[in-house]
């Protein structure tokens, strides 16, 4: 198969070339029930399958019932979890850049996914897209201006002591006074948290999972990447509970981002078309754009998800040249390099563990964020899988890893950049000034175009959304047909609904605090699953070491 062949990926293929199989007595689908409700065919992993489903429509049920009482649940869960488990998030996340690097420029950078003999079944520009429409499109629209200027007002604002326990938000010791360093710090902590670290974390579940699949012919499911440790045990309940995690974190994590999307889509509707904000406005919009995923999902990987990546991947493109020239253009092209120099400067001591006095940052924005990516890790990571074979690992880790990276530093000077300088240098306040969700808008405001240019950003956060949606429903109906990559339709679209459906329960039952709160509850357990995946990945790579 030559690289520009892109076939649609019902099938998981077998390797091509001498690999390390492992020999197992299970079968995909073994312990599936096979059934029809009415026209519809089923083909469900028990108990997968059934606990996962229940555990969800019984979450919405009681969600939508006490929205009074889970609120203050729901806040009191994230903040325990983020405060407490701080130190974990932040020596988790350090682990996995370095396990990354690491595979990079030792042999086993050379293992190719798929066997020695695989070639790559997408095009590079198609896979691209589909990297970055699946890993975090919402995110950087959403905080591609807001979470700059956060970082760089607070550091500019310094430390506050209240009681003797820093009550300000501002990332390490801040730079009070001193605008060039508040720029600084406040980009080197944006990146921190949009570099290496979340891809790290992406990259090391896909690698494993599409290691585990495509070389050692094992269904493609999260348990699979733990044979390893636990043998043919993986097929049993403690196989069912890795599983049943991972689709609780990829639902929940999927969640937040939707809820997030939806907001911000909200207010720029609002701001361009005099549309209510509210819930009421946001449901209807989590509902339209639920079904656009469900036509999506019926259209299928090829059809569906890539069109849909490489549309969105041109708009945002666009969006990005363009407020590179119009806006200050010398300012973001330098900015971009001494944003990297800042982030290099500053990275060890966002990522140091312990003894952290900057509290409020550390476990408010870093926890939250590794909480978040983490949820995220699942879907993402057998998504980016199931488009990654023929890569060599070093391929791999370098495009999903550090390109990626460097992307998401351009689009964190160009946007957040801009608005930073319209408050220095121009005087406007009003970017401060404006809700998370509108600051994306504000920013556009003064440029030119900006009716057309917000309206682009709107697009980019629903197709976005669209995509996840999507996407997130291939890969949970995968982990829940027991590893079959072409079950039937109705199940992807069950689970693009209750995507869409929880995110409406957790909006209506606490908001954004609501939404983060699951997302770092569903993060934290599946932490130590990914902690265990790195041993079983290297001991993975090893075995395969010899036949490339």
């Amino acid at each position: 198969m030559t690289e520009n062949q892109e076939p649609e990926l019902d099938a998981i293929p077998a390797p091509e070339g001498p690999t390390e199989i492992i020999e197992s007595d299970y079968e995909i689908g073994q312990d599936n029930i096979e059934t029809n409700i009415g026209p519809f065919g089923l083909d469900i992993h028990n108990p997968v399958f059934v606990i996962s489903g229940l555990a969800v429509v019984a979450f919405v049920f009681l969600t939508l019932a006490f929205q009074a009482e889970v609120e203050p649940l729901f806040n009191n869960m994230r903040n325990w979890l983020t405060q407490t488990f701080d130190w974990f998030f932040l020596l988790s996340g350090n682990i996995f850049v370095i396990l990354c690097l690491v595979l990079i420029v030792t042999p086993l950078g050379k293992v190719r996914i798929g066997g020695a003999e695989a070639t790559p079944d997408f095009s590079y520009m198609g896979w691209f897209s589909m990297l970055f429409a699946a890993g975090m499109g919402i995110g950087l629209m959403f905080y591609g201006v807001s979470e700059p200027i956060s970082h760089f007002t607070s550091a500019l604002g310094g430390t506050t002591v209240e009681n003797g326990v820093r009550t300000d938000w501002a990332p390490l010791g801040g730079a009070e006074g001193n605008t060039a360093e508040a720029v600084r710090l406040g980009m080197a902590a944006t990146i921190y948290h949009w570099g290496l670290h979340p891809w790290a974390i992406y990259a090391v579940v896909a690698l494993s999972l599409a290691i585990f699949s495509f070389n050692k012919g094992l269904p493609l499911t999260i348990r699979s990447v733990f044979y390893p440790i636990f043998g043919e045990r993986v097929w049993g309940w403690t196989g069912h509970i890795i599983d049943i995690l991972a689709v609780f974190a990829t639902l929940f994590g999927l969640a937040t981002s939707l809820g997030i999307g939806a907001q911000q889509a909200n207010a720029g509707l609002s701001m361009l078309f005099g549309l209510p904000e509210g819930n009421t406005s946001m449901v209807f919009l989590i509902i339209a754009i639920t079904g656009l995923a469900l036509i999506s999902v019926v259209a299928g990987l090829d059809a569906g998800v890539k069109r849909l990546s490489e549309i969105n991947m041109v708009l945002a493109i666009i969006l990005l040249l363009f407020v590179i020239i119009v806006g200050p253009t010398v300012a973001i092209l330098t900015g971009f390099f001494q944003n990297l120099v800042a982030y290099v400067e500053y990275l060890p001591a966002l990522s140091m563990p312990f003894g952290r006095e900057d509290a409020n940052f550390s476990q408010g924005w870093t926890s939250f964020y590794w909480a978040w990516w983490i949820s995220w890790s699942p879907f993402v990571g057998m998504f980016i899988a199931r488009v990654s074979r023929g890569r060599t690992v070093r391929e791999f880790i370098t495009c999903v890893l550090i390109i990626p990276s460097i992307v998401s530093v351009l689009w964190m000077t160009s946007f957040g950049g801009t608005a930073i300088d319209q408050i220095v240098n121009q005087g406007y306040t009003a970017v401060a000034d404006a809700s998370l969700e509108l600051k994306l808008f504000e920013m556009l405001g003064p440029l030119p175009l900006a009716q057309i240019t917000s309206f682009v950003g709107i697009c980019l956060v629903i197709v976005f959304f669209v995509t996840s949606s999507d996407s997130g429903s291939l890969v949970i109906d995968t982990m829940t047909a027991g590893g079959k990559v072409n079950a039937p339709t109705p199940q992807r679209v069950f689970w693009a609904s209750f995507e869409g459906i929880v995110a409406i329960a957790l909006l209506l039952g606490g908001g954004l605090g609501a939404l983060q709160a699951m997302a770092v509850s569903t993060g934290f357990p599946f932490t130590i699953v990914i902690l265990l995946a790195c041993f079983a990945l290297v001991k993975g790579l090893m075995s395969e070491l010899k036949h490339n």
